[in-house]
């Protein structure tokens, strides 16, 4: 390998945005559907084509989770380790969330109850809504700083509660995150479905982009009159991982500053008002499959200004602020990275393939005449 520490803590960095970017993308549609379901579908056969939509495809999407925390634990051990002992309760709640996804979606049609099905249609509801709402809530979380500080022997302290965890500007962060995955789950079904569902879902794209982009600006001014944080040392890029060999200050504004020093990574949240006004557009005029590329970008804007503005901070701490974890300071060894550089760059090509060829095999639309003719299938 020819870079040096400083440059594959930079990598990794990128990668674990990109991998969340990823499951944003292609798990945001799948958590955006499953809200969506209860609402869109009339009746079991339409909600069978809402579910028959992202039937094919949501379990190998769940790839790009799976891997974002596998690349949390194996990059940076010591944010993981504090993110599952201060976010512990949030994070069993997304979890079980998530579990009632694969038991909707494989026990719904077992049986032609209705009572049963519409229970199971909950649990889909819920698997999509609670961890949709919770990725935000943890974001807005971030950007306040997580009470948590180590000794002088790097054991884990968090202060924190749960209830804690919902304040104000969290919850607006976990409604920007609702939003713009309905958003972008809404988008998905106006490709896939026809009739009554389509024009729903093309109603649902009109009000929630528009809700995303507002909630969006509102959190962008929240943000520039809180508290953000700085390193105030010496930054050692190539130093071992060492949280506790640095001194943070925290200041209103902060969260802006990388801006500051360079403008055009103004850009970045621009564009989310601009793939989201071409979202809108697109929709409208019943260009589904190009309002999808648009909403994905709007999706990646969000993320990544959120993510520009933090760095190198992974995870500020606002009970001890020179325990705040950043990018120089909270990752794995240099051969650990090294390693896991090389498994990604066999890896990474082999999803992104499959992933491309699983969407362009099955981009055909759910219909009722498909619903009837597979009456025994899964979904």
């Amino acid at each position: 390998m020819i870079f040096d520490y400083e440059t594959l803590r930079l990598i990794w960095w990128g990668l674990l945005g990109a991998l969340l970017v990823g499951f944003a993308i292609t798990g945001g549609f799948d958590l955006g559907v499953a809200i969506l379901l209860p609402f869109l579908g009339k009746n079991d056969t339409e909600r069978r084509i809402i579910i028959n939509s992202v039937g094919a495809t949501w379990e190998g999407n769940q790839v790009w989770f799976i891997t974002a925390g596998g690349a949390l634990f194996a990059a940076w051990p010591i944010a993981y380790s504090v993110a599952f002992s201060g976010f512990y309760f949030a994070l069993m709640l997304t979890l079980v969330g998530l579990f009632m996804r694969p038991l909707g979606f494989d026990y719904r049609s077992k049986l032609p109850s209705q009572k049963w099905r519409n229970n199971w249609d909950i649990a889909l509801f819920v698997g999509g809504f609670v961890p949709t709402l919770i990725f935000g809530v943890a974001f807005g979380n971030l950007l306040q700083g997580v009470p948590f500080h180590f000794d002088n022997d790097m054991r884990i302290f968090y202060t924190g509660s749960f209830w804690a965890l919902l304040n104000p500007f969290a919850v607006l962060a976990g409604l920007i995150s609702v939003a713009m995955l309905i958003m972008h789950g809404a988008v998905y079904l106006q490709i896939k479905t026809q009739s009554d569902i389509n024009q729903r879902s093309k109603k649902m794209v009109m009000i929630f982009t528009i809700l995303t982009l507002v909630l969006f600006a509102l959190a962008g001014l929240w943000v520039a009159n809180i508290e953000g944080y700085r390193i105030s040392t010496e930054i050692l890029t190539n130093a071992p991982s060492n949280p506790l060999a640095k001194q943070v200050i925290k200041e209103v504004g902060l969260w802006l500053a990388n801006y500051g020093h360079y403008p055009v990574l103004w850009v970045i949240p621009g564009l989310a008002f601009i793939s989201g006004a071409l979202t809108l557009i697109l929709s409208k005029i019943e260009r589904p499959g190009l309002a999808f590329i648009t909403s994905s970008l709007t999706l990646t804007s969000v993320i990544l200004t959120a993510g520009v503005a933090m760095f190198p901070f992974l995870m500020p701490s606002s009970s001890m602020l020179s325990s705040s974890l950043t990018v120089w300071d909270a990752s794995s060894s240099l051969s650990t990275l090294k390693i896991m550089l090389g498994v990604t760059v066999v890896f990474l090509p082999i999803v992104l393939a499959y992933t491309s060829w699983v969407f362009r095999v099955m981009r055909g639309k759910i219909t009722p005449e498909y619903i009837h003719q597979n009456d025994h299938s899964v979904y």
